[in-house]
């Protein structure tokens, strides 16, 4: 589903469980619960939380844990001791002045860290530092616009903490810092009296975001047109990129790619998803989709390399049974020493005055009155990843069905490439604009949930089958399955959708826009989860899903077929994995 032109960097299990790190801290710290990483953006519910200052952008790819957990605390502060409708009331509009204005409000929140939590002062101080040294490395800190920035921040940072400046830079500083000390200087102190007092301590830090403002424009003005005038541009123009202002209407990238889509907020668009034919779209039983002697030849294949892993089965059985199955009564137990009185046993007191066992018991058994559906994305990059995906599926039907969990296996492709029939009628039709979907819709059954995995076996192996895999529309194949689920008797229905990334079908995002689909997996998802009767979590394959999926796994296949993935996948089915 990835395509070239917007593939993201691999996500890694090891940087999703620092994120989820992150996560736990500022939720114990802020006390919301909804805090999460969706697609490494953070999120309180469906809702991104921006990030607006300098030194809270660390890469969790290069950035030690300490820098890490930092950041996430310093987070968590804002959210604990920020208004955010008065903060954003008073951010001022330039981006140079809004800069200073939201680092000066996030290091007055750092400031407010409870003297009893010594580890996060410590994770702030190391944060602020690790960044300044970074900054000052960079060289972005050597014309004089860097310079003066760079000189404020550790200004302020010296005042709020009541911490002398960083030594490494304290004599490249101190020109600057004396030169701008008297300008600075009441609202400096104003900042270390007010900061319990966010009202009044924005007055402060308007000052001096206006003030540093007014400084660099006047230096612009003097050099204007001088040899340095160009270099300088550049480097306040590095600067404004530290932050993306605009991230507040949800434009910038996750991991997974995500935008927003005009198709749907446009009025000529409609504002919805639509398709713009249906007649096409099929539902097909995947085994009758390849020859049966190539489907036995495919099962062998997947025989073979399953006994090569050395998976134990049984145990994850007994696994998926602990996870998911609930205590149910199951009759009584008789001949107990303690319980209820059974009166069928009361003459017994006559004839054996010492026997005891005269009591009964309610008996409760295991039941997993549970459906866990797998749904597979069959796009043409996933083809890549075929037989692992087989292999892991296949392990975790065998185990589920062990544990007398039902399950289904579904797939989703399209019929053909690059639209095929339905864009054919679509250009006969003269192209009218937003037509929406459109590629004709295929998908597949590859055991159903009253079929067991023995009898299913040779239909799985239709996985490996390369030409089923061509584009992938997942939202409607997500609301497919979960209409299938809801037919189901079972009371606890889980999907678990098998992918590497965004939704893609060239002809309906030609037609429409990049994101017209993903925006509308992102609804599907939104609006099941809401209802509640399906619990719905992703599997991502060396991509983090979390920016579709609040429940989600990020593992690279074939590397990790192991003990420890399926452990990993088993918690995450039952909703105590990753989220």
């Amino acid at each position: 589903m990835n395509t070239e032109a917007t593939a993201p960097a691999p996500y890694t299990r090891a940087q999703q469980e620092t994120d989820e790190l992150c996560a736990g801290a500022i939720r114990a710290l802020s006390g919301l619960a909804a805090i999460r990483y969706r697609g490494r953006r953070l999120h309180d519910g469906h809702r991104p939380l921006p990030i607006h200052a300098a030194h809270l952008q660390p890469d969790a790819a290069l950035e030690d844990l300490p820098s890490l957990r930092g950041a996430a605390d310093s987070v968590a502060l804002r959210l604990l001791h920020t208004d955010a409708a008065l903060h954003k009331s008073l951010c001022p509009l330039d981006p140079v002045a809004r800069l200073v204005f939201e680092l000066l409000e996030q290091l007055r929140v750092e400031t407010l860290a409870p003297d009893q939590h010594a580890g996060v002062i410590a994770n702030l101080r190391h944060r602020f530092t690790a960044w300044s040294h970074a900054f000052y490395d960079s060289g972005l800190a050597e014309d004089a616009s860097g310079l003066l920035l760079y000189t404020v921040f550790q200004m302020c940072w010296s005042r709020l903490t009541a911490r002398p400046v960083l030594e490494k830079t304290e004599d490249f500083i101190e020109a600057t810092r004396w030169s701008v000390s008297s300008a600075l200087s009441g609202d400096l102190a104003g900042l270390r009296r007010h900061r319990a007092d966010q009202a009044a301590y924005a007055r402060h830090a308007l000052a001096i975001a206006h003030a540093v403002d007014a400084m660099l424009q006047e230096a612009q003005a003097a050099r204007d047109g001088s040899q340095d005038a160009a270099g300088d541009a550049k480097a306040q123009a590095a600067f404004r990129l530290l932050l993306d202002f605009d991230s507040d209407n949800e434009q910038q990238p996750d991991a997974a790619p995500l935008g927003e889509s005009r198709a749907f907020s446009d009025g000529d668009g409609g504002g919805a998803y639509k398709a713009y034919a249906t007649a096409y779209d099929r539902e097909d039983k995947a085994g009758e989709l390849v020859r049966r002697a190539l489907l036995l030849e495919y099962r062998e294949r997947m025989d073979a390399h399953i006994a090569s892993l050395g998976i134990n089965t049984a145990r994850l059985a007994r696994r998926f049974t602990q996870l998911l199955a609930v205590p149910e009564r199951d009759g009584w137990s008789f001949g107990e020493e303690d319980g209820y009185i059974d009166g069928r046993r009361l003459a017994q007191l006559i004839s054996s005055p010492s026997e005891r066992r005269l009591f009964r018991k309610e008996q409760f058994l295991p039941q997993a009155d549970c459906l866990v559906t797998f749904l597979v994305d069959c796009s043409g990059s996933m083809k890549t990843h075929a037989q692992s995906v087989a292999v892991l599926l296949d392990i975790l039907l065998r185990a589920l069905d062990q544990a007398g969990i039902r399950t289904e296996l579904l797939g989703f492709t399209t019929g053909a490439w690059n639209g095929g029939r339905v864009k054919r009628d679509w250009m006969r039709a003269r192209s009218p604009l937003h037509p929406g979907r459109l590629n004709e819709l295929v998908h597949m059954v590859f055991k159903d949930g009253d079929t067991s995995w023995r009898r299913a076996r040779p239909d799985i192996a239709a996985l490996l089958k390369a030409d089923l895999y061509r584009e992938g529309v997942d939202g409607e194949a997500v609301d497919w399955a979960c209409t299938r689920m809801l037919a189901r008797p079972e009371r606890r229905r889980i999907l678990l959708v098998v992918s590497d990334g965004c939704p893609m079908d060239t002809a309906t995002n030609l037609a429409n826009d990049e994101f017209y689909l993903a925006q509308h997996l992102k609804q599907v998802v939104a609006r099941r989860e809401a209802q509640g009767a399906v619990e719905i979590c992703g599997l991502g394959l060396g991509l983090d899903l979390g920016a579709y999926y609040s429940r989600s796994l990020a593992t690279s296949l074939p590397a990790s077929l192991n003990n420890e993935l399926f452990s990993e996948i088993a918690q995450l089915i039952a909703g105590r994995g990753r989220r």
